[in-house]
Formats: C-alpha cells, structure tokens, sequence
C-alpha cells in the first residue's frame, strides 16, 4: 500500500497541473471508487462540475485537493493500487474509474484518471474541519489521523511521550497513524533496522534516546524515499506521469530475508506480523530488557 513518500511525490506532481484549473466534466465510470463519498455518482460529479481547484494538500497516506469557492475537497485514497495519472484529453488508461476534465488558465486542457486495479481506493468530496493545534483544515475523513513527522508542526516531544507510555510494542505504534502517519510496513521495517530496533520491542521499556534516533531514522529513510521517487514492486504504484519509484533498489530489510545484514551478515529474517511480515536482523535488532 501506498505510504507518505508515495502520496507525497503524487501530490507534487499533481500540484503544478491541477492548481488553478477547473473542472469542465466528470465521468464515473465505477460507482465502487466512490465507497467514502456520501451521496450517488449524480451528487459527485454534479458537486465537482464547474469547481476551480486549489493546491493540493497532504497528511499521512491521505490527499485531497481543495475546493476555491466553499469548505470542501475532493479527498483521494490510493489504496493499495489507486492511481492519478495526469493524461492529456482523449487518452484513457485501462481500469480508469474515475476520470476528471479540467481547463488551466496557464496549460489548458487535461485529463486526469483515476486508475484503481483492485478497487480498494476512492475518490470523495468531503467538508473541510479545524485542526485541534493550528488554522489549517483538513477533510472530516482525516481528522483522526496525526501530523507525519516530515509535518513541520509535527510534536517531537509528544510523539516520544505518547509512545513511551503506550502498552505496546514499537513497530505497533509506528503502524498506528493516530500515533504518527504515513509509516506502512515497508517504512516501519527499513527506520526499525536502521535504528537497531526489533519490531517487538516493547514501546514502554524504549529509552527518550533510542525513541530520538528511531524517529530521526524514520525521517531520514522517508527523505531518501522522497528522492528516488518512493517504492515500487510493480505497476500499481506509479507516479502522476506513469512511472515507477526506486527506492525498491535501496532497501536494508524489508523483502531483503535471506540476504546478508550490511552490518553483521547475518541474514536477514522474515517473521509474521499483523497479517503481513517483519523484516529485521535478529542479531543487530534485538528485544532488550528495560530502558533499551
């Protein structure tokens, strides 16, 4: 699935071509993609028609675009193979469920597709809501979800407390995007190797320093996938262009076991975990009794 530095390179590349447009026509051609809109395709594509579109905007695994003439926006879910892909006119993608025309004051006319192979994604228009610690809104669908800690109000302090005093254990917490969003698996198993942690380290017996370097990990391997354009195993993640990411050739742990541990050379483990897998070195990332 999608995590922040996917969504992230997605918002970017959207920002330049849909900032300022207008939508001219919507066509829904899969009522599914709409699961999280409250209304019918109708009430969808009759609400967006005509709109003018702001800066696209960002929390976690979360994107919307915002609407310029009331408190709403048009919420984009990626799922585990949602893609927006920025066509010109006339030119359809294969799974394309929903699809947007729109007219910029500065490039014209395009087209954008949302492509959705195995339909877990959605598009929706939603209200924008305060924020509990700033002047920003953000959709009612994501007000649950915390800051990411690429988010320049992202609370050092309070993210060590909470996860400290949660009965947990730490790749759980990274996971728990009311905790901190946009970590997935991928991101939780590289920052956790990175920082010599195990996944199953219990989040109370976690010391502030090692809690400052996993956060300082987790920030560094998300800037790194920023930059080669986040992770790509096949064609369902691609980029506003179509093209692939590949921070999938800079991976340390996750999809690594059998391999050699850079460090040590041990090989790299592969353990079930939430209905998915840990990815970890069992001698460099051990569970550690009190304050590891």
């Amino acid at each position: 699935m999608p995590e922040l530095p996917e969504v992230e390179v997605v918002r970017a590349g959207l920002a330049p071509a849909v900032t300022g447009a207008r939508v001219t026509a919507v066509s829904v051609l899969d009522e599914r993609s709409l699961r999280r809109h409250d209304g019918p395709a109708e009430d969808f594509a009759g609400r967006l028609t005509g709109r003018g579109m702001l800066a696209p905007r960002r929390r976690g695994k979360f994107l919307w675009i915002p609407l310029d003439d009331a408190d709403e926006a048009v919420v984009v879910h990626l799922g585990m193979s949602g893609q927006v892909l920025l066509r010109t006119p006339g030119t359809d993608d294969a799974r394309t469920r929903i699809r947007l025309e729109l007219e910029h004051p500065g490039h014209g006319p395009l087209r954008v597709n949302f492509v959705d192979q195995r339909i877990f994604g959605s598009m929706a228009i939603d209200r924008l809501v305060p924020t509990a610690d700033s002047d920003e809104l953000i959709p009612s669908q994501v007000a649950h979800i915390a800051r990411d800690p690429i988010d320049p109000l992202f609370d050092d302090a309070r993210f060590h407390a909470r996860l400290r005093s949660r009965q947990t254990t730490i790749k759980r917490a990274l996971l728990d995007q009311t905790l901190v969003s946009g970590i997935g698996n991928i991101y939780a198993d590289e920052s956790l190797w990175a920082a010599r942690i195990h996944y199953d380290q219990p989040t109370a017996a976690l010391s502030l320093p090692k809690s400052k370097l996993l956060l300082a990990e987790v920030r560094a391997v998300l800037a790194r996938a920023l930059e080669e354009g986040g992770t790509s195993f096949d064609t369902q993640y691609l980029n506003v262009n179509g093209q692939s990411g590949y921070f999938a050739h800079s991976l340390r742990a996750y999809g690594q076991q059998g391999k050699p541990c850079p460090p040590c050379g041990r090989p790299i483990v592969r353990e079930q975990f939430m209905n998915r897998g840990s990815h970890f070195c069992p001698y460099c990332q051990r569970v550690r009794g009190g304050a590891a």
